[in-house]
């Protein structure tokens, strides 16, 4: 989706009208839920400038919009994309888009598959490919392919015993004490997160989540009918005050939580914070899924709740999708022995096992330590990153709401972020607006930004260009 910032105009066309071109233009936007459902058009004058059209030209292509069904005027107000209208967009790519999302987290995601293979998003949720090293998953998977009975049948419900006695390991690298019966293996960290709360939660309950927090979680949760009660998050890990108001008002069955390099502030917990979190939950029948997607980018003295408590009150979930490779799904779950079973039989029921060939290939990166060493480096090429990041952040007039750390910043740009990420999106820059965070969307004036994918000088003049005078 990445384009040159320079590019604004839209494609044209032979044979087809300024307006045609425009229209189509916002079509495939649209189609590509780029621009979601509900999300309102850039006025005409604000459109005719930025596309080099005269402003009849934008009434023209809207008007044509409007009449394929693709969006509504709205008196006085402007243009809004229809809910589920997709108007030139193929069959295939309406029925891809066809179920509305409870918040706009898929439109993030969608745009970021759509970035991949262009130059780096602002917003991305992921490492560059250029970082990644494809030479260890070659090596790894090889040596897997070697054994043909490795891949001819399923793998094991729990997962490979290889991976889970080398995952065994490498938590207690970590301080938590977990053996390789207490791990299950999922398809990535969010599938794990998907099967604690299908095994534990029904529609109606309420789940404790972090605010900010990640949008993926927030929808995916409200999709399964549960109530979100949002704990404000700061610098040492929850507002334990709030939390325990939740707890007495609602008595939730569950807290998830990224307790480490948060997302999307960067927040670690402190040690403080934890026991006191480990109390109120033995208190008061909470159970805590502790996200951990960012532990191999993590300070090695990170505090962990299932350090503290030893898996008793906490679920501990976790994956290789930020370090290793986003397409090799691999996740685990690590969980006291008594709810074990009931998640393979969760896992059993919603994907019957996981790939037992790219399992025993991350297994291999652990066993041998490459994969330690790729996230060494990984690590010091982040520093640098974030500190070019920082510096051009600031010099774009952004102020960091938190202190910068792990892989994503959380700025103030002085203006609503989500009217921003329109206008920045047409100029070519898939961004994450702080309205994404929050279990119910707000104005905000502030955005996720990652900062291994935000070192273009050009992204910074841009973002600039429409914040002055704002900030």
């Amino acid at each position: 989706m990445t384009a040159t910032a320079q590019t604004t105009a839209p494609p044209a066309g032979p044979a087809s009208t300024l307006a045609e071109q425009l229209a189509r233009h916002y079509a495939e936007r649209i189609a590509r839920r780029l621009i979601g459902p509900g999300a309102r058009l850039p006025s005409v004058r604000d459109c005719a400038a930025r596309h080099g059209v005269s402003p009849s030209t934008v009434v023209a292509a809207y008007d044509l919009l409007q009449a394929r069904g693709v969006v509504q005027a709205r008196p006085q107000r402007g243009y809004y994309v229809r809910d589920g209208g997709a108007g030139d967009a193929t069959p295939a790519a309406r029925e891809a888009n066809a179920v509305p999302a409870p918040v706009d987290a898929t439109q993030l995601i969608r745009g970021m598959f759509q970035a991949q293979g262009g130059l780096p998003a602002p917003g991305m949720g992921t490492l560059p490919e250029s970082w990644l090293d494809a030479g260890l998953l070659q090596r790894a998977l090889r040596r897997v392919c070697t054994k043909p009975e490795a891949w001819l049948r399923y793998g094991e419900p729990a997962g490979d015993p290889l991976l889970r006695a080398a995952l065994a390991r490498r938590l207690a690298d970590v301080g938590i004490a977990a053996a390789p019966s207490q791990i299950v293996t999922t398809v990535g960290a969010t599938h794990a997160l998907d099967l604690v709360s299908r095994t534990l939660l029904r529609p109606g309950d309420a789940v404790l989540v972090d605010e900010p927090g990640w949008a993926v979680e927030f929808a995916r949760l409200t999709r399964m009918g549960m109530r979100l009660l949002p704990v404000p998050r700061g610098e040492d890990g929850p507002d334990l005050a709030v939390l325990e108001a939740l707890l007495r008002e609602h008595a939730p069955r569950l807290y998830v939580t990224v307790p480490v390099l948060h997302n999307p502030t960067g927040h670690s917990i402190s040690p403080a914070s934890a026991h006191r979190l480990l109390r109120l939950a033995e208190d008061h029948g909470l159970l805590i899924v502790e996200d951990d997607s960012y532990a191999w980018i993590a300070p090695p003295h990170a505090t962990r709740l299932a350090q503290l408590d030893g898996l008793q009150r906490t679920i501990h979930v976790s994956g290789f999708s930020k370090v290793l490779v986003p397409q090799w799904r691999v996740g685990f779950v690590a969980a006291a022995p008594a709810l074990v079973e009931r998640l393979i039989d969760t896992k059993l029921l919603s994907s019957l096992t996981t790939p037992a060939v790219l399992e025993q290939a991350v297994g291999i990166c652990l066993e041998q330590g490459a994969l330690r060493r790729h996230a060494e480096r990984v690590t010091a090429r982040l520093a640098a990153a974030r500190e070019r990041a920082v510096r051009l952040a600031r010099d774009a007039g952004c102020r960091f709401a938190a202190p910068p750390a792990g892989l994503f910043g959380w700025i103030d740009v002085g203006t609503d972020t989500e009217a921003l990420a329109r206008v920045l999106l047409a100029e070519g820059w898939l961004t994450a607006p702080g309205t994404l965070f929050h279990a119910a969307p707000r104005p905000t004036t502030l955005m996720r930004i990652n900062f291994a994918t935000s070192q273009d000088a050009r992204f910074w003049r841009c973002l600039s260009r429409h914040t002055s005078g704002n900030s």
